[in-house]
């Protein structure tokens, strides 16, 4: 089961995350915050407000309860690794 052991903001929507198995690297959810239009998202895109997250249950998370799925985290900082494309379309990144 793959899990987020430390993520540190560095700037605009950019995380640098550890994983549990070794790899580590910056993920940019910046599309992906100002792209989904779901109430929940709202509120991130004030950068203040996406800075405050937390590790809870081995993902980050904000003060309303949303959380991204490690593995999406995972897909997003390593996509274009020919290494990991098979595993992402186990997962359904990629078909």
């Amino acid at each position: 089961m793959l899990k987020i052991e430390k993520a540190e903001y560095i700037g605009d929507y950019k995380i640098h995350l550890a994983f549990n198995n070794g790899k580590t690297g910056t993920v940019n959810l910046e599309e992906t915050i100002k792209n989904d239009n779901r109430e929940i998202f709202l509120r991130l895109k004030d950068k203040n407000v996406f800075r405050s997250f937390a590790i809870t249950h081995s993902t980050i998370t904000w003060f309303d309860g949303l959380d991204v799925a490690p593995e999406y985290l995972f897909y997003l900082t390593f996509m274009g690794m020919s290494e990991f494309q098979e595993q992402f379309r186990e997962w359904g990144y990629k078909r």
